[in-house]
């Protein structure tokens, strides 16, 4: 029966590479992908590109093919990757460049888009935000972005037209993961069960380090040997969507039934219907059967038609955060930890500023649980050091930078040994979620080729 082996290349856009060189020097892989966007990650980029239209791609999109691009060619792997974030099309131009300055020959680059459906946001003004209940038209002023998850479509037109490297935007992340299995086995899109299999499968590659250690450690509970040498996953699938996951031999980390029932888990609001633009996925019943070491047999999941509606990210400008920080250390260093406190509070109130929120914590004392719980676990005589931190939400950047100069005023202005003082000011930019109907979508392949005359094609879907 043939098998497909897909290995997981990144789980998030600063993920580290050596992982996925090793899996595509010694997986026997016949795709890798990398996933490398979260909500805010795709807005920052939309920033990016509104300040240089040639930018908005993942930060890290030229190390990593530089270091990939050859092996993925040496070991006949395809690599697929949402990496373009908000500008596929420069991303594989970007590609292209590293391969010929690398005198790799035959490559053709797909660059998947039409998830950018910011053009025609006013179409959408109406429509109820997920996380709220009110309008979109609500934060109309403050919107810099929209980006629909879109599905397998444009990857699978890439893969069926020849493509070696394909480069999208915002598709779902089991989606990259889906695409080549349904190219692969002829699936077709009313093939729910398979598709419901398959999204399995690259839910369970989405996050790579997550599944095989990397999130699951916790010394003397759940331990996890060579976690600094933590290995990616690999999927090996078959044509009737049953599947085992399982990673390099020699790599750190493990693959285990515990590992993989943690990673089913993440980010599933029904595990009766995890939606997907391919699919409802159906968890309820899955097995995980673990039958050999860094080996876990995956079944019982199934599927439903698609609901027809793509989920959307709205990103928009909503203020900014101000954090604070300064340190006190030795003999009293809490209470004068304490005092700082009072004396930011005080100064604040003269100021007389607009804050949205504020919380102040005092890191090694309380700031994970809050002092009702934390205050009985330590003993205070004991504290050797404390670090303040005052962090706060703000309408403008001035009120923000208000409240990081104060905390630098205890350098002289007291009390006693504060040193480390780091201001940090960031505009925040916040998601909020909308549906739209998927018919309204138009997703686009465009090509660019290496060692063939160029050619410009542009495929439609």
């Amino acid at each position: 029966m043939k098998k497909i082996r897909i290995g997981s290349g990144a789980g998030y856009a600063g993920d580290r590479i050596e992982p996925a060189m090793e899996l595509i020097q010694k997986g026997n892989l016949d795709y890798i992908i990398f996933e490398c966007l979260a909500e805010r990650t795709i807005a920052l980029a939309q920033q990016e590109k509104m300040k240089n239209p040639d930018m908005g791609y993942n930060h890290l999109l030229k190390y990593r093919m530089d270091k990939v691009l050859s092996l993925c060619v040496e070991n006949n792997v395809t690599l697929i990757t949402n990496m373009g974030a908000a500008n596929p099309l420069a991303a594989a131009k970007i590609v292209k460049n590293i391969a010929e300055e690398k005198g790799i020959h035959d490559l053709k680059i797909a660059a998947v888009i039409g998830d950018d459906v910011y053009p025609n946001i006013e179409k959408y003004l109406e429509c109820l935000i997920i996380e709220t209940g009110v309008p979109l038209k609500d934060v109309k002023s403050s919107i810099i972005s929209a980006n629909a998850y879109i599905g397998i479509s444009g990857i699978v037109t890439a893969l069926k037209e020849g493509a070696d490297i394909v480069i999208t935007g915002r598709v779902s992340d089991p989606s990259l993961v889906v695409a080549p299995l349904q190219h692969e086995f002829g699936w077709q899109d009313t093939d729910y069960e398979l598709l419901g299999k398959g999204t399995a499968a690259g839910h369970l590659l989405e996050c790579a380090a997550q599944v095989t250690g990397g999130y699951f450690a916790d010394p003397g509970y759940k331990d996890v040997p060579d976690l600094w040498n933590v290995g990616y996953p690999i999927a090996e699938v078959q044509g009737n969507g049953e599947f085992f996951l399982t990673k390099l031999e020699d790599s750190g980390g493990m693959v285990t039934a515990a590992t993989v029932k943690e990673q089913v888990v993440y980010e599933i609001h029904d595990p009766t219907r995890y939606l997907t633009p391919d699919v409802i996925a159906d968890f309820s019943q899955i097995e995980v059967i673990e039958k050999v070491t860094n080996q876990v047999h995956i079944t019982g999941v199934s599927g439903k038609e698609k609901s027809g509606l793509y989920k959307t990210s709205i990103g928009y400008v909503d203020g900014y955060i101000v954090e604070a920080e300064i340190s006190y250390g030795g003999s009293g260093c809490l209470e004068r930890s304490r005092l700082a406190e009072e004396v930011v509070r005080h100064r604040l109130i003269q100021a007389n500023i607009e804050i949205q929120e504020m919380r102040i914590d005092h890191i090694g004392s309380n700031s994970l649980y809050g002092s009702s719980i934390s205050e009985p676990l330590y003993d205070r005589e004991r504290l050797s050091e404390v670090r303040l931190r005052v962090a706060a939400r703000t309408a403008d950047k001035e009120a923000a930078d208000v409240i990081g100069q104060e905390v630098e005023a205890l350098y002289t202005n007291g009390p006693a040994g504060g040193g480390g003082v780091r201001v940090n000011v960031q505009e925040v930019v916040s998601i909020a979620s909308i549906l739209i109907p998927s018919e309204e979508i138009t997703i686009e392949v465009t090509y660019e080729e290496v060692g063939k005359i160029e050619t410009q094609a542009s495929h439609s879907l």
